[in-house]
């Protein structure tokens, strides 16, 4: 799942080697907490948030359905 959402959200930025992505597993659920650079935040999240959106739907249709996943976008 880590990698799928590197792919995508590298492929959304202008520097993707400032991309960062954590995970922290908590049990039943797993928070990934996205950064990038300033000037790409806008890209990363969209109008009203919705490539932000479209990334959570992908991301947690990959996932095993079991596990709550969180996805964070923050500025590096």
């Amino acid at each position: 799942m880590q990698e799928m959402l590197e792919y995508i959200v590298k492929n959304l930025v202008s520097c993707p080697d400032d991309v960062q992505i954590e995970c922290k597993d908590s049990g039943k659920s797993k928070v990934f907490k996205v950064k990038v650079a300033k000037k790409d935040l806008g890209n990363v999240i969209g109008r009203g948030g919705n490539i932000a959106n479209a990334i959570r739907t992908v991301v947690k249709s990959v996932g095993t359905g079991k596990e709550r996943l969180v996805i964070n976008f923050d500025e590096k």
